[in-house]
């Protein structure tokens, strides 16, 4: 049985969520593939994503029951009802998009609502948001975070597009518990070369320069 609170908690412990939005299906299951191998303890595949619905439902019927599977660019309530048919943990919206946490809560499911100004921030704790996505964050940068920490230090934020290896650090000291982490988190190279290794060694060090495991 899924619980919303625990979903919360344990995302906050992951500190880096990787958000897949790739062309296919093939370029999708190989960096999957590799943040497993490299230890991730969830993923979150966007809906922009071929198949993405597909996508969620075969990953949740070969992982863990412990790794969480996210639904990211979840925009209303049927296609919460959807991602959440097929197996995700949580559903993730780049936007206050109404009615998703609503659905996500009566499954057990945890929300990741998109704000970027107060106004949308306090939207997306009306929403019932259990973290919100600071999105786009690499318009505002850090610092924008920490103008909105100031006004909402009980929120926890996760400053997500643009965040990368270089200035994900710079959003953890302005206050991020988490992080989102596009295709950044997979070496683009490795990938054509079809080279695991190269690949989850790429991904790993996202891990460690936020310090898991």
């Amino acid at each position: 049985m899924r619980n919303a609170a625990a979903i919360r908690a344990r995302l906050i412990a992951a500190r880096v969520v990787p958000v897949l939005r790739f062309e296919n299906s093939v370029q999708a299951r190989f960096a999957i593939d590799c943040l497993l191998e490299a230890a991730f303890s969830t993923v979150e595949i966007t809906l922009t994503t071929p198949d993405a619905i597909h996508l969620i439902s075969e990953l949740r019927s070969r992982v863990p029951a412990s790794f969480m599977i996210g639904a990211g660019t979840v925009l209303t309530p049927e296609q919460a009802d959807a991602c959440i048919a097929a197996g995700a943990d949580y559903l993730v919206s780049p936007c206050v998009a109404d009615g998703v946490a609503r659905r996500a809560h009566h499954a057990g499911c945890a929300a990741l609502l998109g704000a970027f100004t107060p106004t949308e921030v306090l939207d997306a704790i009306g929403q019932g948001s259990d973290i919100v996505k600071l999105f786009p964050a690499a318009t505002g940068g850090p610092s924008h975070l920490s103008a909105l920490r100031a006004v909402f230090p009980d929120v926890v934020f996760c400053p997500t597009g643009g965040v990368n290896a270089e200035n994900m650090n710079a959003y953890f000291e302005a206050g991020a518990k988490m992080v989102g982490v596009g295709n950044s988190i997979i070496d683009r190279q490795a990938m054509n070369d079809n080279d695991h290794a190269r690949a989850v060694a790429h991904a790993r060090h996202y891990l460690e320069q936020a310090g898991v495991g």
